[in-house]
Protein backbone atom coordinates (compact mmCIF):
# COMPACT_ATOMS: atom_id res chain seq x y z
CA UNK A 1 0.00 0.00 0.00
CA UNK A 2 1.04 3.72 -0.94
CA UNK A 3 -0.12 6.42 1.02
CA UNK A 4 0.63 10.10 0.00
CA UNK A 5 0.13 13.40 1.60
CA UNK A 6 -0.26 16.35 -1.04
CA UNK A 7 1.27 19.83 0.94
CA UNK A 8 1.89 23.37 1.07
CA UNK A 9 4.08 25.68 2.36
CA UNK A 10 2.09 28.79 3.50
CA UNK A 11 2.61 31.85 5.65
CA UNK A 12 2.22 31.40 9.39
CA UNK A 13 -1.34 32.59 10.67
CA UNK A 14 0.32 35.55 12.53
CA UNK A 15 2.92 36.19 9.70
CA UNK A 16 2.38 40.27 8.44
CA UNK A 17 2.80 40.57 5.05
CA UNK A 18 3.06 43.32 2.70
CA UNK A 19 1.92 44.22 -0.54
CA UNK A 20 4.25 45.34 -3.24
CA UNK A 21 3.41 46.09 -6.82
CA UNK A 22 -0.11 45.24 -6.47
CA UNK A 23 0.89 41.42 -5.04
CA UNK A 24 1.25 39.69 -1.12
CA UNK A 25 5.29 39.87 -0.64
CA UNK A 26 6.48 37.06 2.02
CA UNK A 27 9.87 38.82 2.34
CA UNK A 28 10.26 38.60 6.06
CA UNK A 29 7.33 36.06 6.93
CA UNK A 30 7.69 32.94 8.76
CA UNK A 31 6.73 30.08 6.17
CA UNK A 32 5.63 26.96 7.99
CA UNK A 33 3.34 23.02 6.70
CA UNK A 34 -0.38 24.59 5.80
CA UNK A 35 -1.88 23.40 8.82
CA UNK A 36 -5.00 21.57 6.86
CA UNK A 37 -1.81 19.56 5.51
CA UNK A 38 -0.67 18.45 8.63
CA UNK A 39 -4.04 16.38 8.99
CA UNK A 40 -3.15 14.76 6.15
CA UNK A 41 0.40 13.93 6.83
CA UNK A 42 -0.84 12.33 10.13
CA UNK A 43 -3.40 10.78 8.84
CA UNK A 44 -1.01 8.95 5.78
CA UNK A 45 0.97 8.09 9.12
CA UNK A 46 -1.70 6.22 10.83
CA UNK A 47 -2.92 4.39 7.89
CA UNK A 48 0.91 3.01 7.15
CA UNK A 49 1.04 1.86 10.96
CA UNK A 50 -2.28 0.07 10.98
CA UNK A 51 -1.78 -1.43 7.05
CA UNK A 52 1.36 -1.48 6.20
CA UNK A 53 3.32 0.24 3.23
CA UNK A 54 4.62 3.25 2.21
CA UNK A 55 4.49 7.00 3.20
CA UNK A 56 5.31 9.71 0.38
CA UNK A 57 4.77 13.47 0.91
CA UNK A 58 4.60 15.48 -2.21
CA UNK A 59 5.10 19.11 -1.93
CA UNK A 60 4.06 21.85 -5.14
CA UNK A 61 6.19 25.13 -5.26
CA UNK A 62 9.86 26.89 -5.19
CA UNK A 63 12.90 25.73 -3.39
CA UNK A 64 11.35 26.98 -0.18
CA UNK A 65 9.11 24.29 -0.03
CA UNK A 66 11.30 21.95 1.01
CA UNK A 67 11.30 23.28 4.17
CA UNK A 68 7.68 21.81 4.92
CA UNK A 69 8.89 18.81 2.97
CA UNK A 70 11.54 18.13 5.34
CA UNK A 71 8.85 18.84 8.36
CA UNK A 72 6.30 16.04 7.13
CA UNK A 73 9.85 13.80 6.91
CA UNK A 74 10.58 15.10 10.03
CA UNK A 75 6.72 13.83 11.38
CA UNK A 76 7.76 10.24 9.73
CA UNK A 77 7.10 10.49 5.93
CA UNK A 78 9.52 7.58 3.99
CA UNK A 79 10.48 10.25 1.22
CA UNK A 80 9.35 13.04 -0.49
CA UNK A 81 9.11 14.40 -4.37
CA UNK A 82 9.12 18.77 -4.84
CA UNK A 83 7.21 19.39 -7.70
CA UNK A 84 9.24 22.76 -7.85
CA UNK A 85 7.37 25.64 -9.63
CA UNK A 86 7.90 29.42 -9.15
CA UNK A 87 5.18 32.36 -8.88
CA UNK A 88 1.63 31.37 -8.59
CA UNK A 89 0.27 28.95 -10.17
CA UNK A 90 -3.65 28.46 -10.12
CA UNK A 91 -4.94 25.13 -8.14
CA UNK A 92 -6.40 23.59 -11.28
CA UNK A 93 -2.95 23.39 -13.08
CA UNK A 94 -1.53 22.33 -9.76
CA UNK A 95 -3.53 19.61 -10.18
CA UNK A 96 -2.70 18.95 -13.43
CA UNK A 97 0.91 18.81 -13.00
CA UNK A 98 0.56 17.05 -9.69
CA UNK A 99 -1.24 14.21 -11.58
CA UNK A 100 1.05 13.12 -13.71
CA UNK A 101 3.47 12.67 -10.75
CA UNK A 102 0.87 10.47 -8.51
CA UNK A 103 -0.07 8.27 -11.58
CA UNK A 104 3.49 7.33 -11.27
CA UNK A 105 3.13 6.35 -7.74
CA UNK A 106 0.04 4.60 -8.39
CA UNK A 107 -0.89 5.43 -4.70
CA UNK A 108 -3.70 3.27 -2.55
CA UNK A 109 -5.33 6.64 -1.76
CA UNK A 110 -3.81 10.84 -1.64
CA UNK A 111 -4.62 12.90 1.53
CA UNK A 112 -4.47 16.60 1.04
CA UNK A 113 -5.73 19.75 3.65
CA UNK A 114 -9.12 20.75 2.77
CA UNK A 115 -8.82 24.33 2.46
CA UNK A 116 -5.17 26.09 1.11
CA UNK A 117 -4.38 28.84 3.46
CA UNK A 118 -2.70 30.82 1.11
CA UNK A 119 -5.38 30.66 -1.54
CA UNK A 120 -8.28 30.68 0.86
CA UNK A 121 -9.32 27.90 -1.62
CA UNK A 122 -10.96 24.79 -1.27
CA UNK A 123 -10.42 23.47 -4.80
CA UNK A 124 -6.99 21.19 -4.82
CA UNK A 125 -8.95 17.85 -3.78
CA UNK A 126 -11.44 18.03 -6.03
CA UNK A 127 -9.76 19.37 -8.96
CA UNK A 128 -6.77 16.41 -8.45
CA UNK A 129 -9.58 14.00 -8.17
CA UNK A 130 -10.69 15.38 -11.42
CA UNK A 131 -7.30 14.72 -12.97
CA UNK A 132 -6.60 11.41 -11.54
CA UNK A 133 -10.19 10.45 -12.93
CA UNK A 134 -10.87 8.66 -8.89
CA UNK A 135 -13.74 9.50 -6.68
CA UNK A 136 -13.18 12.63 -3.61
CA UNK A 137 -14.29 12.74 -0.27
CA UNK A 138 -14.22 16.42 0.77
CA UNK A 139 -14.00 17.43 4.68
CA UNK A 140 -12.91 14.10 5.92
CA UNK A 141 -13.04 13.52 9.50
CA UNK A 142 -12.50 9.92 10.29
CA UNK A 143 -11.44 7.06 7.35
CA UNK A 144 -11.23 3.65 7.37
CA UNK A 145 -9.56 0.93 4.57
CA UNK A 146 -12.07 -1.98 3.93
CA UNK A 147 -10.40 -4.07 1.40
CA UNK A 148 -10.46 -2.53 -2.01
CA UNK A 149 -12.74 0.28 -0.82
CA UNK A 150 -12.66 3.12 2.14
CA UNK A 151 -15.23 4.02 3.89
CA UNK A 152 -14.70 7.74 5.17
CA UNK A 153 -17.16 10.33 7.49
CA UNK A 154 -17.44 13.64 6.14
CA UNK A 155 -18.85 16.80 7.19
CA UNK A 156 -22.06 18.33 5.72
CA UNK A 157 -24.17 21.44 6.01
CA UNK A 158 -26.95 19.67 7.98
CA UNK A 159 -24.36 17.42 9.45
CA UNK A 160 -22.07 14.34 8.46
CA UNK A 161 -22.48 10.77 6.58
CA UNK A 162 -20.63 8.08 6.13
CA UNK A 163 -19.84 7.42 2.22
CA UNK A 164 -18.12 4.30 1.03
CA UNK A 165 -15.36 4.51 -2.39
CA UNK A 166 -13.68 1.94 -4.04
CA UNK A 167 -9.59 2.98 -4.30
CA UNK A 168 -8.16 4.57 -5.02
CA UNK A 169 -9.25 8.13 -4.10
CA UNK A 170 -8.81 11.50 -2.61
CA UNK A 171 -9.69 12.69 0.42
CA UNK A 172 -8.95 16.16 1.75
CA UNK A 173 -8.86 16.69 5.92
CA UNK A 174 -9.56 18.97 8.29
CA UNK A 175 -9.15 19.29 12.05
CA UNK A 176 -11.14 16.49 13.77
CA UNK A 177 -9.57 13.52 11.56
CA UNK A 178 -7.09 13.47 13.99
CA UNK A 179 -3.99 14.95 16.04
CA UNK A 180 -1.31 15.67 14.19
CA UNK A 181 1.80 14.55 16.17
CA UNK A 182 4.99 17.06 16.65
CA UNK A 183 8.06 16.35 15.07
CA UNK A 184 10.97 14.73 17.40
CA UNK A 185 14.66 15.04 17.28
CA UNK A 186 15.77 11.79 16.10
CA UNK A 187 13.00 12.26 13.91
CA UNK A 188 14.37 15.90 12.95
CA UNK A 189 17.75 14.02 11.76
CA UNK A 190 16.31 11.51 10.11
CA UNK A 191 14.32 13.64 8.03
CA UNK A 192 18.05 15.07 6.59
CA UNK A 193 18.99 12.03 5.13
CA UNK A 194 15.41 11.24 3.38
CA UNK A 195 15.17 11.33 -0.29
CA UNK A 196 13.59 14.11 -2.00
CA UNK A 197 13.18 13.83 -5.39
CA UNK A 198 13.04 17.15 -7.37
CA UNK A 199 10.60 17.17 -10.87
CA UNK A 200 10.31 20.24 -12.59
CA UNK A 201 7.16 22.45 -13.40
CA UNK A 202 7.14 23.22 -16.86
CA UNK A 203 3.46 23.72 -17.78
CA UNK A 204 1.97 27.31 -18.15
CA UNK A 205 -0.70 28.65 -16.00
CA UNK A 206 -4.08 29.50 -16.76
CA UNK A 207 -3.46 33.20 -15.14
CA UNK A 208 -0.55 33.42 -18.46
CA UNK A 209 -2.49 32.47 -20.71
CA UNK A 210 -5.25 34.50 -20.00
CA UNK A 211 -3.02 37.83 -19.40
CA UNK A 212 -1.59 36.81 -22.73
CA UNK A 213 -4.90 36.64 -24.26
CA UNK A 214 -5.64 40.02 -23.23
CA UNK A 215 -2.92 41.29 -24.36
CA UNK A 216 -3.34 39.86 -27.58
CA UNK A 217 -7.02 41.03 -28.36
CA UNK A 218 -5.28 44.60 -27.11
CA UNK A 219 -2.95 44.24 -29.75
CA UNK A 220 -5.73 43.45 -32.21
CA UNK A 221 -8.16 46.15 -31.41
CA UNK A 222 -4.74 48.21 -32.02
CA UNK A 223 -4.11 47.21 -35.46
CA UNK A 224 -7.72 47.47 -36.43
CA UNK A 225 -8.85 50.79 -34.98
CA UNK A 226 -8.86 53.66 -37.78
CA UNK A 227 -9.36 50.84 -40.60
CA UNK A 228 -12.16 50.83 -43.17
CA UNK A 229 -14.13 47.46 -43.17
CA UNK A 230 -12.58 46.13 -46.10
CA UNK A 231 -8.89 47.16 -44.83
CA UNK A 232 -9.46 45.51 -41.09
CA UNK A 233 -10.77 42.16 -42.74
CA UNK A 234 -7.62 41.81 -44.85
CA UNK A 235 -5.75 42.79 -41.92
CA UNK A 236 -7.31 39.75 -40.04
CA UNK A 237 -7.50 37.18 -42.16
CA UNK A 238 -3.34 38.10 -42.87
CA UNK A 239 -2.78 37.77 -38.95
CA UNK A 240 -4.52 34.63 -38.71
CA UNK A 241 -3.10 33.26 -42.02
CA UNK A 242 0.43 34.49 -41.23
CA UNK A 243 1.14 35.00 -37.89
CA UNK A 244 -1.66 32.53 -35.91
CA UNK A 245 -1.22 30.14 -38.56
CA UNK A 246 -4.92 29.08 -37.99
CA UNK A 247 -5.92 29.53 -42.04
Amino acid sequence: MKFIAVIRQVPDGESRLKIEGGRVSLQGATLILDQMDEYAVEEALRLKEKHGGEAVVVGFGPERTEEAIRTALAMGMDRGIHVVAEGYVDPVTEAEALAEVLKEESPTLVLTGGQQADWDSQALGAALAEALGVPVVAWTTALELEGETAKAKHDLDEGAEWVRVRLPAVFTTQQGLNEPRYPTLPGIMKAKKKEIKKVAFGGRTRVEILEEAIQEKARLQKILDGKDPVAAAEELVRLLHEEAKVI
